[in-house]
């Protein structure tokens, strides 16, 4: 039975006890989302703000990541580690005061694996169970079809979503009605296209308990939307966005030079925490020719100078990508697979070896009477400079591409439909990995899902196979390892770049705990508070053209983690003054353009022996230099601790937060599907 005996609710380590109650704050949130329904819109954004409103039955402890309680109040798995028991908590209430039951969570599975409904990657994880049975208003039964160390995250992971509203509804159209709500957050507005504001729940069923104290502390996040991160980084500038998560490297370098930030009215940190690194890519169609064949792929990959753009266009602030899974290698186990280096030459074999050759009369290469001509498929136009620089390298060889621009619904509808070439896809990632997803060859014809390139391999397909019944962490990494360097020859993606840590700025009016993010998530600011006393020092020091103390540039989660009951800083009338991170304490250095061996996040020593739903693959919105998508900080945050943590439990990953997710962006950022 767990969770074990002995275990009680216990204050979030990280959370500062002084973190008030109130206030509100406004942050970037991208494109417009095609829809609020997680289940039918896998993205980053989407992935938080749902998080924010329904809840799973268990939840993964943000610092152990073990599991514990959430909807249910207990749960017991069979000696044959294929039956899975929940009893429901008798508090769980909806905002409209009748219970969660057993009923709402069948539902809500067989809402999810109906084939009616476009539930897409959700119905990985879940496919894997039998129907549920329900044996009495608080008690729930799943049985596995077969042993998966998963299949405990994917029975207690998905969001449970109210019946009595939401029966006889077409599911397929529930995309921003949610009047009930399990979680601690509501949906108060929402002006299509312009903004969303979420309101705290003061009546949340959770709100006494003592791992709620000090997370979610804003009574109201609003997210406004833009198309282009340039906009969005003047309305920062302006004010009218109070946290600003920095995706480019330029404006990081270049554009944070001015009274605002050189007076510390605007507070600018490099934060490094033990967040997983994802990827990001082009994504190539293997469904079409000519990306059915992998010489075409790897000479594509050629033709991408990473290095240039690296060192003229971003600062030469990102390490490259040479893996799919960058964070399962370290100095003890490094990554084999060379880097892709920028070789016309190579790419022009390649492409002959593939039966494309130079029409002499067009320059343009052929095959077959048809013509090299590619259509990239692309959201933002901060992806421009980038894809016109390897534009004109594809033209050297006689490649043609063209730039095919559409808003988050319409890119989101190609993915779903196949129907693209090339597009710029940014996957966030899971501490622990579960590949079946985006790389088992029979989610390559799943509408919805992640394998968007369509990649099949029958070996990786075994290895995938192989690690569903290993429940120890390290041995399924190793597999995963494999998988990867398996992946790699094959070159579905045209690899990027990335980051290891988080660009972060925001207006100097806020209370944070000393380690400003959680221990695993991107950008999360579920943590932070709305500082009265910060805010009118801001206030004044506006008025009088005075700087405001500096915060320090870089903060190392493992340097300034404190032990419960000291991790709180920017106390209004502390007991002693918060110890800052040692000056002589240095954080980890910043991956260059090439490094042998890229600097990343630490896993973890001791990992649970059953893991989360998998990884979190969302599709990130493309940010033409950050490579992973982001969900607005304060989702980020309240899925960190809330146990909408890594949402993860959203089958957080469902492998994936990310069919179609903002990703964090290249220099620029770029995003997936």
């Amino acid at each position: 039975m767990f969770p074990k005996p002995g275990w009680t609710d216990q204050p979030d380590p990280v959370a500062s006890p002084y973190a008030a109650v109130g206030g509100e704050v406004v942050e970037h949130a991208g494109q417009y989302p095609k829809s609020l329904n997680y289940y039918l819109d896998n993205n980053v954004f989407t992935a938080g703000v749902f998080g924010a409103m329904f809840e799973t039955l268990i939840e993964m402890d943000p610092m152990t990541l073990e599991y514990r309680p959430c909807l249910a109040e207990k749960w017991s798995i069979s000696e044959d580690k294929k039956t899975f028991t929940f009893w429901l908590d008798a508090r769980a209430k909806w905002s409209d005061g009748r219970p969660v039951t057993a009923a709402d969570v069948k539902w809500t599975y067989d809402a999810v694996m109906d084939p009616k409904n476009m539930t897409g990657v959700h119905k990985v994880s879940l496919e894997r169970l039998e129907p549920p049975e329900v044996k009495d208003e608080r008690t729930i039964v799943f049985r596995a079809k077969q042993v998966h160390w998963e299949n405990l995250g994917a029975a207690g992971g998905f969001s449970v979503l109210p019946r009595h509203v939401l029966e006889g509804q077409d599911f397929n159209k529930v995309n921003v009605e949610f009047p009930v709500v399990s979680g601690p957050y509501r949906l108060r507005e929402l002006k299509e296209g312009i903004f969303l504001v979420l309101e705290r729940r003061e009546d949340w069923w959770r709100r006494s308990f003592p791992s709620s104290k000090g997370i979610g502390n804003l009574q109201a996040i609003k997210y406004k939307f833009f198309g282009e991160q340039e906009n969005a980084f003047e309305a920062f500038k302006k004010g009218e966005i109070d946290v600003y998560p920095v995706y480019m490297a330029r404006q990081w370098v270049n554009e944070t030079t001015s009274e605002k930030f050189q007076k510390n009215w605007i507070a600018k940190q490099s934060v490094y925490n033990h967040h997983p690194v994802g990827f990001q890519g082009f994504a190539m169609n293997m469904r079409r020719v000519p990306f059915d064949d992998v010489r075409v792929r790897k000479a594509m990959a050629h033709l991408l100078d990473r290095d240039k753009m690296n060192a003229t266009i971003m600062y030469n602030q990102y390490f490259l990508h040479r893996s799919y899974f960058e964070d399962l290698y370290d100095k003890e186990r490094p990554c084999p697979n060379e880097l892709v280096r920028f070789d016309k030459d190579a790419a022009r074999q390649l492409l002959a070896e593939a039966g494309w050759n130079v029409n002499p009369n067009t320059g343009l290469r052929e095959k077959d009477g048809k013509t090299f001509s590619v259509q990239f498929l692309t959201r933002d136009a901060s992806s421009d400079k980038f894809l016109a620089i390897y534009a004109e390298d594809l033209k050297d060889v006689g490649v043609a591409m063209t730039l095919v621009k559409k808003d988050w619904a319409a890119w989101a509808k190609d993915m779903d439909e196949f129907s693209y070439d090339m597009t710029w896809a940014a996957w966030g990632a899971g501490v622990f990995k579960e590949p079946e997803g985006m790389w088992h060859s029979k989610e390559a014809d799943r509408q919805g899902g992640n394998n968007i390139t369509g990649f099949k391999d029958a070996r990786v397909d075994e290895l995938i196979e192989q690690q569903k019944v290993i429940f120890d962490v390290q041995k399924r990494h190793e597999i995963c390892r494999q998988i990867d360097q398996i992946i790699f020859q094959q070159h579905p993606y045209v690899l990027l770049w990335n980051l290891n840590y988080v660009r972060l700025l925001y207006w100097n009016k806020f209370g944070t705990p000393d380690t400003v993010l959680s221990k695993y998530s991107n950008e999360s600011t579920s943590y932070w508070w709305a500082d009265a006393d910060a805010a009118a020092e801001l206030a004044e020091a506006m008025k009088s053209g005075s700087a405001l103390p500096k915060k320090p540039e870089k903060v190392v989660f493992d340097d300034v983690f404190k032990t419960p009951g000291t991790a709180a800083s920017a106390a209004p009338v502390p007991i002693a003054e918060p110890a800052a991170a040692s000056p002589s304490a240095e954080a980890p250095a910043a991956p260059q353009a090439q490094p042998a061996e890229p600097a990343l996040a630490t896993m973890p020593s001791k990992l649970p022996q059953v893991g989360p739903a998998g990884d979190m693959e969302i599709d990130l919105p493309p940010l033409p230099e950050d490579p992973e998508p982001k969900v607005p900080v304060m989702l980020r945050l309240l899925q960190g601790a809330l146990g909408v943590t890594l949402l993860t439990l959203v089958v957080l990953a469902l492998a994936g937060f990310r069919k179609k997710a903002q990703a964090p962006k290249p220099d620029e950022n770029a995003e997936k599907k």
